[in-house]
C-alpha cells in the first residue's frame, strides 16, 4: 500500500522547486495533491504533469483572504486537509545595511506572514477531521549566518520558532496535529540559481559547494506527511550534507 493513500495534501509554492518535488513524490505515494502558487500558468502545467489526482489553485500566501478561500475550497471538495506544506518563499540578496524596508516587508509578507496564516488556517481545518501534519519550509539560513540574505534569514528563523510554538500548542491541546520544519542547505532549484547569479553580480567570490537535488528534500516531505512520523513534532530536519557542522567548505 502507498504511504499516503487517502490523504489530502496541499503545497504552497508548488509550481516549481522544492514544492514541485514534494508534490510529485507525495502524489506517487497515493495522496490527492493540491498545489498553489502565484504563477498560474506554471502551476497548471505542473499539476497536469504530476497526474490526475493533482490540482492547482491560484493563491497569494501573503493574503489571509486567499488562505481562507483556498482552505475552504480544499475542504469543500475533498472533505478534509491532512497535510499542509508551507513552502512558498522569496529571497532578496542584500546584507543588513543594504536591505530596504520594501525588501524586508516583501520577503516577510510571503515567508513569515504566509507561513503564519497557513499554520493558523490548517490547524482550524485539521482539528475538525482528527489531526494532520504541517510541514514548514525553513532553511539553513534560519540557523546559521548568511550575511547576504538578511531578510530571508530572519524570515526562516521566524519560521523555525513558529514551528516549535505551534507544535507545543497542538500537543498541549491534544489536537493530534504535528508541526515540523525542514532546513535545506544549497539545493538545485530556480530560486537558488537566481540567488547565486545575484551574488555573483555583487562581486562576491564564487565558491564551489556541494549541491543537493530537490528530491533530497522531497523525500523528507513524504516522511513527515506520512504516519511513519506520527511521534515527531516540533522538530527541525537539516538537509545539507554536513554544511552546517563542517569547518570550512565541503567540496562539490
Amino acid at each position: 500500500m502507498a504511504r499516503l493513500d487517502g490523504k489530502v495534501v496541499m503545497v504552497t509554492g508548488g509550481a516549481s522547486g522544492l514544492g514541485r518535488s514534494g508534490a510529485t513524490l507525495m502524489h506517487a505515494e497515493g495522496a490527492t495533491v493540491v498545489i498553489t502558487d502565484v504563477n498560474t500558468a506554471l502551476g497548471i502545467e505542473t499539476a497536469a504533469s504530476i497526474g490526475d489526482k493533482c490540482f492547482f489553485i491560484e493563491q497569494d500566501v501573503s493574503q489571509m483572504a486567499d488562505w481562507e478561500r483556498v482552505i475552504d475550497q480544499v475542504v469543500s471538495r475533498y472533505g478534509r486537509l491532512d497535510v499542509l506544506v508551507n513552502n512558498a518563499g522569496i529571497v532578496v540578496v542584500a546584507d543588513v545595511e543594504k536591505t530596504t524596508v520594501e525588501d524586508w516587508r516583501k520577503v516577510h509578507s510571503v515567508g513569515t506572514d504566509g507561513t503564519f496564516f497557513g499554520i493558523q488556517q490548517a490547524i482550524g481545518a485539521m482539528r475538525k477531521t482528527g489531526g494532520g501534519s504541517i510541514i514548514n519550509m525553513s532553511s539553513l539560513a534560519g540557523m546559521i549566518g548568511y550575511p547576504l540574505i538578511f531578510a530571508y534569514s530572519a524570515s526562516k528563523g521566524a519560521i523555525r520558532a513558529m514551528t516549535k510554538s505551534a507544535a507545543v500548542y497542538c500537543a498541549q491541546n491534544s489536537f493530534d496535529i504535528r508541526v515540523n520544519s525542514i532546513h535545506p542547505g544549497t539545493i538545485a532549484t530556480p530560486m537558488v540559481a537566481g540567488f547565486s547569479a545575484d551574488v555573483e553580480d555583487q562581486g562576491e567570490e564564487k565558491v564551489k559547494l556541494k549541491i543537493g537535488q530537490p528530491d533530497d528534500v522531497g523525500h523528507m516531505i513524504v516522511y513527515l506527511a506520512s504516519d511513519e512520523s506520527k511521534f515527531i513534532s516540533g522538530s527541525e530536519f537539516v538537509i545539507d550534507s554536513t554544511a552546517s557542522v563542517t569547518e570550512g567548505l565541503v567540496p562539490g
